[in-house]
This record gives C-alpha cells, sequence and structure tokens, in this order.
C-alpha cells in the first residue's frame, strides 16, 4: 500500500538512528505514554469510587423514599398504590430518628430506623450484610452498625438503653428508657452507615417516637436504580401532591457532585503532564526543521507545495501522539489489572499500609473504566500533539528554498 509522500517522510524522520536528536523524539513519546497511562488509571479509580459508593449507598437506602406532610396515617394503602407503578419492585414502611444509645458507660446517638423485617427484606441489602445474629427481629430487639457495636462496646446478646428525644420535650414528665436487646451486627462497608445507624423492629419505633399510629415514610425499591427519576414521577403520579417522592440520587447529590468534580479537576491536571510531553515533540520538530533546511529547501524547489511541507510536520506530531496514546492506553490497563498487587508490593517495600481497612474499608482497589473516559483522553491527547506540530510546521511551510539553499 502506498503512502502520501508527506506521511511517508514524517515516518522516515520519526525512525530513530542513535542521534541525540531521536533520544529526545522517544523521550518525547514517553512522556506521552506516562501522561496518558496515568490519566488512565486515575480517572478509572476515580469512577471505581463512584461506583463503590453507589453500591455502598444502595445496600442500606431504597432506590426511591416516599414521605408526607406529616405522618402517613395509611401507610398499606400508600405501599398497594406504589407496588402497582411500574418499575417498583418493592416497598415498605420505615420510622427514622435520633435517639441515645447508651451501655457500659458509653453514650452515642444513632439515627434508629423502625421496619418490618419481613418487607424489609424485600428492598434492603442489610440481611446479606450481617456478620453476626440474625435479621428477624422481635419487638425489643435492634440491629447495630459494627462501628456503633463497636464504640458502644455491644455485642449480639447484650443489652442496651435507647432514650427517645420525645423524654426531654416536657420538664415535667419523665419517660424512662427502652431496653433493647442486640439482635445482630450489620457491616455495610460504609463508616456512615455502620456508626450510624440502627434499626429494631416498628412498633418499638412507634414507641419510642411518640407516634400512635402511622409512620414517617416509605422505602421504595425499583427494578432499574439509575431509572428512578422516571420511577418517582410516575409515583408522584399516583400518590397525588401530598407525597414527597425523593430518589437516592436527589438525596445524596452532594456527594456525587463531589466526586465528579473532583474527577474533571483530577482530568484538567494530569493533562499537564502531556502538555509537558507535547512541549518535547514541538522542540523536537522545531530542531528538525533546522537541521533539514537544506531538504526543505529542495522539496520546495522540485515543486511541493507549502502546504505539502507543513503536512509532514503535522503528520509527525501527529504520529508521535498516535504512538504514546496507544501505548499509553495500553500500559493504564496493564496498570489497572495489576493495580492490587502493585499496590501491595508496595506496601511490603515501604513497610507502609497504603489502603488501611480500617480507613477505607477497602481490601482492595476499586476501578471501572470507561470506554468515555479512553475516548475522552485520546481525543484530548492527540489534539494537544497535533498542535504540537503546528509551530514548527508553520516554521518549514514559510521557508524560502533560494535562501535555504543560499545559506546551506
Amino acid at each position: 500500500m502506498s503512502l502520501p509522500f508527506s506521511v511517508f517522510l514524517a515516518l522516515k524522520y520519526l525512525r530513530p538512528k542513535r542521534s541525540f536528536l531521536s533520544v529526545v523524539t522517544i523521550l518525547s513519546v514517553l512522556g506521552v505514554l506516562l501522561g496518558v497511562a496515568v490519566l488512565v488509571v486515575v480517572l478509572s479509580v476515580m469512577s471505581g469510587f463512584g461506583q463503590m459508593w453507589r453500591e455502598k449507598i444502595l445496600a442500606f437506602n431504597a432506590h426511591l423514599t416516599v414521605m408526607g406532610d406529616g405522618a402517613v396515617e395509611e401507610p398499606e394503602a400508600w405501599r398497594r398504590d406504589i407496588e402497582a407503578v411500574e418499575g417498583v419492585t418493592g416497598a415498605a414502611p420505615f420510622i427514622h430518628g435520633l435517639v441515645f444509645f447508651t451501655h457500659d458507660d458509653v453514650v452515642f446517638t444513632p439515627v434508629l430506623r423502625g421496619m418490618d423485617p419481613e418487607l424489609e427484606a424485600r428492598i434492603s441489602r442489610v440481611p446479606e450484610h450481617l456478620v453476626e445474629g440474625r435479621f428477624d427481629i422481635e419487638d425489643d430487639e435492634v440491629l447495630l452498625g459494627r462501628d456503633l457495636a463497636r464504640r458502644l462496646r455491644a455485642r449480639v446478646g447484650d443489652r442496651i438503653l435507647a432514650y427517645s428525644p420525645q423524654s426531654f420535650l416536657r420538664a415535667q414528665e419523665i419517660r424512662l428508657p427502652e431496653e433493647l436487646t442486640v439482635a445482630g451486627i450489620f457491616d455495610l462497608g460504609m463508616f456512615d452507615f455502620d456508626a450510624g445507624y440502627a434499626l429494631c423492629a416498628l412498633p418499638k419505633a412507634r414507641e419510642l417516637f411518640g407516634l400512635d399510629r402511622g409512620v414517617h415514610g416509605l422505602s421504595v425499591m425499583t427494578r432499574d436504580p439509575l431509572a428512578a427519576g422516571a420511577v418517582a414521577a410516575r409515583v408522584r403520579e399516583r400518590l397525588g401532591p401530598a407525597a414527597d417522592v425523593r430518589t437516592w440520587m436527589d438525596q445524596n447529590r452532594q456527594l456525587f457532585t463531589a466526586l465528579h468534580v473532583e474527577k474533571n479537576m483530577m482530568f484538567f491536571l494530569l493533562i499537564f503532564i502531556t502538555i509537558v510531553a507535547a512541549f518535547g515533540i514541538a522542540s523536537t520538530l522545531i530542531t528538525i526543521t533546522v537541521q533539514k533546511t537544506r531538504e526543505i529547501g529542495l522539496l520546495k524547489a522540485v515543486g511541493f507545495s507549502s502546504r505539502s511541507v507543513m503536512l509532514v510536520f503535522m503528520w509527525q506530531g501527529w504520529l508521535a501522539g498516535l504512538i504514546g496514546t496507544g501505548a499509553g492506553i495500553g500500559a493504564g490497563l496493564l496498570a489497572l489489572r495489576y493495580r492490587n498487587d502493585l499496590m501491595r508490593g508496595l506496601s511490603r517495600y515501604t513497610g507502609l499500609d497504603l489502603l488501611p481497612p480500617s480507613l477505607y474499608h477497602l481490601s482492595e482497589i476499586p476501578a471501572q473504566t470507561s470506554s468515555a473516559d479512553l475516548w475522552r483522553v485520546a481525543a484530548a491527547v492527540m489534539i494537544i500533539c497535533t498542535l504540537a506540530g503546528l509551530i514548527p510546521a508553520l516554521r518549514a511551510a514559510r521557508l524560502d528554498p533560494a535562501r535555504a539553499l543560499r545559506y546551506e
């Protein structure tokens, strides 16, 4: 297959000849490779963390939360209406609020969630994350998160005291605390949930929070978490304006917005590695135009247009970027595949725990590589490297063949 002359000449100039210039070219391509590999690894790891947070949030929270202006007086009727909506797979009532737990002279204030164990098991993954005890709790039993149990120094079978905030509403009335037995301990792997939540049966929650009847709201599970917004609109239409329907994305918007902004900031910061490498490509091409002044003059003297000469150096910058980008994506994907082996090797070599399980609740580095991120990295790097060849290309195109041949 015959190549256009400008591409052929660009490939010829890129071919290493054991000169200082070829070494600089190789280093420039390696710079692009490093920049692309770092971008691929960082963006994939940050996408992995975002996916991990979504999974952990959905392990405890339902896809939709339906509440009223006050207490929902007829939760069973609402539950039947909600479960009749297309896309809904289950719904369960809940009561929640802050309580004071005390055990072994330790006081802590988690959120207590009252629920129906039978219905809750259809919409929650907490039963899958029990590490001790059982999920089928009785009226005077409670489930604790692992970190909450650790703070209270409580184990399965221990009895803890629960004080309701209702106890402090009236100065002349004293309400005795409720004694609850720890029936189980769950570990969702997310500190906010494992340290800040406890679960009990609905009747006990009604007693603690002073509800004669009804519930605070209903948790709803949908077929597709990413389509929760569309299902929420159908639930609002079904229940009317009295229902306040919120998706899991609405409730955690701040977290996911922060992750999205952080990912974009990392992209823009790390792209400067590629820009520095592009300066190396530009300086290499400028040196080539100086060294090849006589050849450029000959090409223009025999009839090559300024555009054809310009394309030689534009192709050279583009090809250097293409080689660096392709190799960088391959290196990044390879590093991601062995990321945990690399982390463990660095931990052994440095003697430092780079990912403490007690802090991050992770045994491995999460990663999720998307084709959109790869295309974004490749496109940005190729544009930068192509532009790097523009200034040398313009200089070569403006050379006067008579002056070039005279001084060479």
